[in-house]
């Protein structure tokens, strides 16, 4: 069973759209500081659709060997094909990944028994703990609560569901009333925007890539804790952070801003078509920043 906080790694580039190999150990740096319980590397966010198999690979070996086996990394696998996702879960094993995480696979009319059946044949074909991703705009499906326990009964190597369709918190408790008993990790998304109340649902924490991510973990600590008032506090005081960055589109732009502030990347870059920040989105992140720091003094903004 895995829980707590995992964030999400980005791919970072240099300003002309390489792979940054000192960025990437400096973000890696910047999380394992803030004392996450894991790293999720390959994932939507990582902007791995943007990369060709060769940099995918030597991206997963750079983090593997950085991480060194000091906190668990789970692996992102998604795949329209069974062969592809079946390929790079093995890949991911080879590796060292603690778990694969995947959504369904692109298709037309895909349906429940489709599903099940991909991640049945996964599971068959490699042993390692499996990851559910439920975040329809990637898979172009929607899993019901039902079908998601379903799996999760059913494939033994299913050990937890990353949910990311709203509303999270109502989805998370249908979720675990149909689990008859059989413990799973839930995992919320979303860039933390709903983390307290997916908590109080029956999360076992979070897995985002959000860019502050000292405040995930003091949030899923203290809840774990049993202090879950002093964590929802913490969470109302600092979830404007997280609608902030979490924007459809710029999402990521934002994100890897922040980091680039933080120190922990050279440069904001994004590979095409993601979108870039204009102006007033920049003056209305500086407004949000300047507040934050100003009020958490507590954490150390940059890795210097």
């Amino acid at each position: 069973m895995i829980k707590g906080v995992f964030s999400v790694l980005p791919t970072p580039f240099t300003a002309d759209g390489q792979i940054d190999i000192e960025g990437i150990a400096k973000v890696m740096d910047l999380y394992l500081r803030a004392g996450v319980d894991g790293l999720t590397a390959a994932g939507v966010t990582s902007e791995t659709a943007r990369l060709n198999d060769h940099e995918r690979s030597t991206l997963l070996e750079l983090i593997m060997a950085h991480v060194n086996q000091r906190v668990p990394v789970v692996v992102g696998t998604s795949a329209d094909g069974l062969h592809r996702c079946i390929e790079l879960t093995k890949s991911a094993k080879s590796l060292g990944a603690a778990a694969v995480m995947m959504s369904p696979p692109r298709m037309p009319k895909l349906n429940s028994d489709a599903v099940l059946r991909h991640y049945r044949e996964v599971a068959s074909a490699v042993d390692i703990p499996i990851i559910v991703q439920d975040y329809p705009p990637v898979s172009g499906f929607t899993m019901e609560p039902a079908l998601l326990a379903g799996i999760a009964r059913e494939i033994s190597l299913v050990r937890g569901i990353k949910l990311e369709d709203p509303p999270t918190p109502y989805k998370i408790a249908r979720v675990l009333e149909r689990m008859e008993g059989r413990p799973i990790s839930i995992y919320g998304g979303l860039g933390g925007m709903y983390l307290i109340e997916e908590l109080m649902a029956g999360a076992a924490g979070a897995m985002t890539g959000f860019a502050i991510p000292e405040i995930l973990v003091r949030v899923v600590s203290l809840f774990h804790q049993g202090k879950q008032e002093e964590a929802a506090s913490v969470f109302y005081q600092t979830v404007a952070c997280m609608r902030f960055e979490f924007q459809e589109g710029i999402g990521m732009a934002i994100r890897k801003e922040i980091l680039r502030r933080r120190g922990a990347i050279a440069n904001a870059t994004t590979r095409p078509p993601a979108a870039r920040m204009d102006k007033s989105t920049l003056e209305a992140l500086d407004r949000l920043l300047a507040w934050f720091q100003s009020q958490h003094k507590e954490i150390q903004w940059t890795l210097d």
